[in-house]
């Protein structure tokens, strides 16, 4: 089953919904790095269920644990294990859902693959398995902010068809946190906050698009072929529950320019260094970071388990109608904000890692 993700910064996530926890065991963090717990239960906390009437009523404080991998307020180089508990589980909600399919869940795939799942709320198919994504994430992130002086944010960019109008190379982390939908547009999030408390109210759910940059990344991240930055970052977030679509640059819309239009002429700045003047590529080009913003969204469907009746089959082939109960978040949107800049942080964290392998030979242009 696929829970390892990275090469050099490298994580393997571990837990079910309704079990006795999640967490993640990270591998080739740099030894001496200062962290606090504080720090990872930030992200988490950003994380975690019951925030607001716009997320999943269940209860869980998501208080991490770090079992391994540190001393005195410092990474030793070790693996290091981090666990949150499962407090408010409630697996019984699920058993009228034992023996049928839930519409657009992952229940029919596992069985048809495994031939066995865990029906107490999806298992490891939930969304509660991000706990250990972020909690990793939270210490790629310190790392990227500390050594490579990387900042990545993430933010709510569009609920539906209503669109946010957002400068990705200013925004900034209150703005985003400063509402329950974590979109920095004040207007276009008072908005968003009304469409999705009223599909919620309906017992339905609606999907958006999350929008991410990551500034201060050094140019000759990622490599050629296979191991090309973007598609490492695809693969990252298009792994997240519920992501059904990736851009990079100037994605889908890229395709309606010319290649005169849509090139980023190169220039040099008052410190002598080699920039764009534009930047469609969204900061990677040949699948190597050129030094600018990485700029990339994440599309996410609406949640699959709503309380508007649907027609599916049980085990048996027999129709069923599904009106799902259960604890469940009318629009994935304001908590994926932190899955996105995890699963970023990781892949980037992972490739500057790679890179200073590369980099132990002098750079013979100088």
């Amino acid at each position: 089953m696929g829970s390892v993700f990275g090469q050099a910064f490298r994580i393997s996530t571990f837990g079910e919904s309704h079990g006795g926890g999640v967490g993640v065991v990270v591998e080739g963090c740099p030894p001496r790095l200062a962290l606090d717990v504080a720090e990872i239960q930030a992200d988490l906390d950003r994380r975690r269920p019951g925030q607001s009437v716009l997320t999943t009523p269940r209860q869980e404080a998501d208080r991490v644990e770090i079992l391994s991998g540190m001393f005195e307020g410092r990474t030793l180089g070790s693996p290091i294990a981090l666990l949150v508990r499962n407090q408010d589980a409630r697996p019984s909600a699920y058993a009228d859902m034992r023996d049928l399919y839930r519409p657009s869940h992952a229940d029919f795939t596992t069985e048809a693959k495994y031939g066995i799942r865990n029906w107490q709320g999806g298992g490891r198919a939930s969304a509660r398995e991000t706990i250990g994504r972020v909690a990793a994430g939270a210490i790629a992130r310190k790392l990227l902010r500390e050594v490579a002086g990387i900042e990545v944010l993430a933010w709510v960019s569009r609920v539906q068809a209503i669109d946010s109008k957002v400068d990705p190379e200013t925004v900034r982390l209150a703005e985003i946190d400063a509402n329950d939908v974590r979109c920095p547009d004040a207007e276009a999030a008072e908005r968003m906050y009304a469409l999705i408390d009223e599909v919620r109210r309906r017992g339905d759910s609606v999907g958006g698009v999350v929008e991410c940059i990551a500034r201060g990344v050094p140019a000759g991240l990622g490599e050629p072929v296979f191991d090309k930055l973007e598609a490492d970052l695809a693969k990252a977030l298009i792994s997240l529950p519920a992501a059904k679509g990736f851009e990079i640059g100037s994605g889908f819309a890229g395709t309606a320019l010319t290649g005169s239009e849509h090139n980023d002429p190169f220039t040099t700045d008052a410190e002598g260094r080699t920039r764009t003047t534009t930047n469609r590529s969204g900061g990677i080009q040949g699948g190597i970071s050129n030094g600018e913003s990485i700029l990339l969204r994440v599309a996410f469907k609406p949640t699959a388990t709503v309380r508007v009746a649907q027609q599916t089959v049980d085990r048996d082939g027999k129709p069923v109608v599904l009106e799902a109960g259960g604890r469940h978040d009318p629009c994935v949107l304001p908590r994926a904000v932190p899955m996105v800049e995890a699963m970023v942080c990781l892949t980037l964290a992972d490739h500057w890692l790679r890179q200073r392998a590369v980099d132990v030979l002098p750079d013979p242009r100088r």
